[in-house]
Formats: structure tokens, C-alpha cells, sequence
């Protein structure tokens, strides 16, 4: 296809038009302007079309952009028309804008092969949506990336170009989420103050004078931003997190080359280490209501207060299965007696129960390694079994009661028989700790308690990763154990029973104490 550079001028005869080749300062090097002119491949209908452009100081900046068009008609085969068509509307596009710098070759050529279109700029926001809409994982994964995206991602980046996108957007990103935390706290903690402006802290009624001032704090007070949580170090990784598997989605269909989502540094996010509710820790809590870390953990003697107390619960045979056991709360809730063999004293996790929002929705248990066979102690085995007789006579009670009993082959159910819903587990947990007299645990703490109990029962870290379906031991050892007290100094005293000794006694009565002490000469 043929195509050129010349020069040309915009001098214009004394009627008004254009002289262009026949102006007479031509001839001067310095007159005038470079331009460039390539024949495109034609139009789907058959008509002609060619990409210009003028403005070129010299005629060697025209000629490197008319090679780079060039370059660009060349990457299509010879036979292969479609792809000239697209070529040649990518140009005639950038063509009609005279600002728009020209293609980027490595990009376009990526775009081209594959099969992506030229023609519009794929943004980060667009490839987001585009990338959560072909997901096919667990509803609740998909809730968690959709709000990834909804309120953190698309704000912020999702108006940038996918293949512009780098690391010093996402800093920025990160750095903005950080800002927005500090102005978080910072309207928690006045709101705070002004609750406690607005509250009147004695029992009797205020008199009037006050009760006109505390309305007016509180109105003030409900003018105020509500509570709002931050975007902790936790959550920021599990953004990065999901943006990286979208950038890399991105990668094996060739939009991009390089994940900025790889590169950028971030906080530690790293689970809380389980802390175990020493008597120091319990008297500290009394004393100022705050705990020592986010994941706390029963002692035996706590578990067995709290056991005793629900035991005339209807949900007993559910926290003592999770206390032993280390069940997830979707798991235990979507427990089936299909799934329990109680002579062979077995139990197979195959579904979950979780929230969507907060309906309930039935799905596969988190991950592959958490499908899988359990064995149940005498124990848990003599309760389920007591659980099952009574669930037996629950129903046939209803049944005679001419109340309705739906058979959902759960081991725990509501009254009616239909599902637990997962929170509403929890609070009947919480209602029996505070009953119970207890320091506070959250129910998934109670998996934390399985493993530090299988722990103290002589079960090594394989052993509670086995029993608590874990992908790795890492996560086993580094979250889901706390030593007790009595094993650790069992295994301390084991140590020191290792190594063989001649002399036993007290401080200071080893040989080496010996000789500073009784040499006269070292008084």
C-alpha cells in the first residue's frame, strides 16, 4: 500500500484557498511543515481510507511515525482480511484525533493475537467486572470479591486504562485506604466523646436544665457519621489478593505481561496468635473489659464450666462436637446423620451451611482438603447418640401435636426441623458463656480450643492439622494452638531429664558455682 511524507504549508492565495505544492516558499527548508500519508487496508463495505498526519518539524520525525504505521499494517498475514480490517480501523481511529499519540507496538500486537479488540481501552473496572461475572467458586468467595471490588478497586483504579495499570497506582491506592483509616478513627473517637456528652450517667431523671442540654448533645450526636470500621492490614491482603488473581486471569489471556499486584508491600496481615484465658488474663479483663488479643481460648477446667452449663441446651450435642471435634460453624450446621456412622464412631464433612447476606445457602465445605473423614471419641459418640433420641421425640411430638416437621436429614435443626441459620448458632453461644459466667470466645474460637485440647492430649501438629482439615501444618501450628501451662512444663521437665548429672542439688551447687565460692582466694 503506498504511503509518504512531504512537506506542506498552510499559506492560502489572496481568495482564501489553500495554495499547498504551489506555494512559492516551498523551496525553503525552513518554510512550512513534515507530514505523513499511508494508504489503509479498506473499509468492510470496500471503500478507501488512509491515516495522515502533519505538524513534523523535520522529515525524519515524519518517517519514523510513518514506519511505526507501517510495523503496525504488517502484523496481520497476508490472507488474513479480518485482521488488516482491524488494523486499518485502529488507525483510521487515531488518525481522525490529532493529539492521540500513535498505538504502542508490544501492545497492540498482544491485543491483536489475542483476538482483543483495538479499537476501545479496556479499563481496570471493565476487566474487574468482566473477570467476577466468569468466576464459578463458593457464593461466599464471590460476595467477598464483588466487595473487594465494589468499594475499594473500582473507586479507585477502575478508571485506569488495564494496560496502563502499575505499582505506583496501587501504592497510591493503599496510601489513600491508609488516610481513610486515620479519618475513620478519628470520627469514631469524637463521636464517642460526643455520646458520652449526650448520656446522662445517673439513674435518676435529669433535671430540666440538663435534660435541654442533653438534647441538644444529642442532636448533635445524630448529625454525626455512625461507626465505621477500618480497612485493616487483614483485609488490605485480601484485596491485593483478589485484584492479583484478576491481573493474573488478565496475563493468561494475554491482555497483560506483568502483574503490578505481585509488587507492592503491604502491612502484615497475618492471622492473631490464639492467647489461652490465664486467671492474669481473666482478672485483667474483669477488671478493664478488654482482651489480651482477638482469638482467646478456653483452659480444660473453662471448657468443662462451660459444657456443664449447656448441657440442657437442645443445641449441647453441636458445641461439644465443634469443642472436640474443631468443626467450622457452616460445618456442624450442615452436618448430615448421612454422614455419621456412630458405630464405627465416624464422621464425614461433605456440606456447609453459610450466609449469603443473610439468607442460608447450602454449598461444599470450604476447601478440598476440609472434605474428609473425622473419628469421634466414646464421648461425642454417647452424646450424638443422645442428641439423635431426642431429635426422634422432638419429632414425633410435633407430628402429634399436628404441627408441621420438616425432614431436612440434619443432625441439628430448628424445632420444626428446617435449618439452623449459622448466627443465630452464635448467639445462642454467646447467651450460654454469659450465662456460664465465662471470658468471652467467639464460636469459631472453639475450633481454636479442639486443637489445643488434642494438644494437651498428646496429639502432635499432623495430628490437629488431620483432624482440623488443614492445607498445611504452618497454619496449624502458627494459629490454631495454644500450649497449656502443664504441657509445656511437662516437656520441659522431659528435656531437663535427657541430659545425665552426677551432682543434683540447688542454685549455686554445681561445680562451677562451687569453685567461686569456697576458694579462699576468690572471696
Amino acid at each position: 500500500m503506498k504511503g509518504s511524507t512531504y512537506r506542506r504549508c498552510y499559506c492560502r492565495s489572496e481568495d482564501g484557498k489553500p495554495l499547498g505544492k504551489a506555494c512559492p516558499q516551498l523551496s525553503s527548508r525552513r518554510h512550512g511543515v513534515y507530514a505523513l500519508r499511508q494508504e489503509l487496508p479498506a473499509r468492510e463495505d470496500g471503500t478507501r481510507r488512509s491515516f495522515s498526519r502533519a505538524g513534523y518539524a523535520t522529515a525524519k520525525e515524519a518517517q519514523d511515525d510513518l514506519d511505526k504505521v507501517r510495523a503496525l499494517l504488517a502484523l496481520p498475514d497476508g490472507d488474513d482480511a479480518d485482521g488488516q480490517v482491524r488494523i486499518g480501523d485502529l488507525l483510521e481511529k487515531v488518525s481522525k484525533d490529532k493529539k492521540a499519540p500513535l498505538p504502542d507496538f508490544e501492545q497492540t500486537r498482544r491485543r491483536f493475537r489475542a483476538g482483543q479488540s483495538l479499537t476501545t481501552t479496556m479499563t481496570v473496572g471493565d476487566w474487574l467486572e468482566e473477570w467476577w461475572e466468569g468466576k464459578r467458586k463458593r457464593k461466599t468467595t464471590l460476595n467477598g470479591y464483588e466487595s473487594h471490588i465494589r468499594v475499594h478497586l473500582k473507586p479507585r483504579i477502575g478508571h485506569l486504562a488495564l494496560d496502563r495499570l502499575n505499582v505506583g497506582h496501587l501504592v497510591e491506592m493503599f496510601d489513600a485506604i491508609a488516610d481513610e483509616n486515620e479519618a475513620i478513627e478519628a470520627e469514631n473517637a469524637e463521636r464517642r466523646e460526643q455520646q458520652i456528652r449526650a448520656t446522662w450517667g445517673k439513674r435518676s431523671r435529669p433535671p430540666e436544665a440538663d435534660s435541654a442540654r442533653l438534647a441538644a448533645e444529642r442532636a448533635k450526636l445524630a448529625e454525626m457519621k455512625p461507626y465505621r470500621r477500618v480497612t485493616g492490614p487483614a483485609t488490605q491482603q485480601r484485596i491485593r489478593a483478589t485484584l492479583r488473581a484478576a491481573l493474573n486471569s488478565a496475563i493468561s489471556q494475554q491482555l497483560l505481561t506483568f502483574n503490578p499486584a505481585a509488587h507492592v508491600e503491604l502491612a502484615s496481615g497475618k492471622r492473631p496468635k490464639a492467647v489461652l484465658w490465664t486467671d492474669e488474663h481473666v482478672a485483667r479483663w474483669q477488671e478493664t473489659g478488654q482482651t489480651p488479643s482477638a482469638v482467646m481460648v478456653w483452659t480444660p477446667a473453662q471448657v468443662g464450666r462451660f459444657l456443664d452449663h449447656a448441657e440442657v441446651d437442645r443445641l449441647y450435642a453441636l458445641f461439644h462436637l465443634i469443642a472436640f471435634r474443631g468443626l467450622r460453624r457452616g460445618e456442624a450446621v450442615g452436618q448430615a446423620w448421612a454422614d455419621v456412622d456412630l458405630d464405627n464412631r465416624l464422621l464425614r464433612v461433605s456440606k456447609t451451611i453459610v450466609q449469603d447476606g443473610w439468607t442460608p445457602v447450602e454449598s461444599k465445605p470450604k476447601t478440598e482438603d476440609s472434605e474428609a473423614v473425622i473419628g469421634l471419641g466414646p464421648q461425642t459418640a454417647r452424646v450424638l447418640r443422645a442428641h439423635r433420641a431426642y431429635q426422634v421425640a422432638e419429632r414425633a411430638k410435633r407430628i402429634e401435636d399436628g404441627l408441621p416437621w420438616t425432614d431436612t436429614g440434619k443432625v441439628f435443626v430448628q424445632e420444626d426441623g428446617t435449618w439452623l441459620h449459622p448466627e443465630k448458632v452464635s448467639d445462642v453461644f454467646r447467651r450460654l458463656c454469659r450465662q456460664a459466667g465465662l471470658p468471652p470466645i467467639n464460636l469459631r474460637d472453639l475450633r481454636h480450643v479442639a486443637a489445643t485440647l488434642i494438644h494437651a492430649g498428646g496429639g502432635d501438629i499432623h495430628t490437629i492439622k488431620e483432624t482440623l482439615r488443614h492445607g498445611t501444618i504452618q497454619l496449624a501450628s502458627d494459629t490454631y494452638t495454644s500450649l497449656l501451662p502443664q504441657v509445656d512444663q511437662e516437656a520441659a521437665k522431659n528435656a531437663e531429664a535427657q541430659v545425665p548429672r552426677t551432682r543434683r542439688g540447688g542454685p549455686g551447687s554445681t561445680p562451677a558455682h562451687a569453685s567461686l565460692t569456697q576458694d579462699p582466694a576468690n572471696r
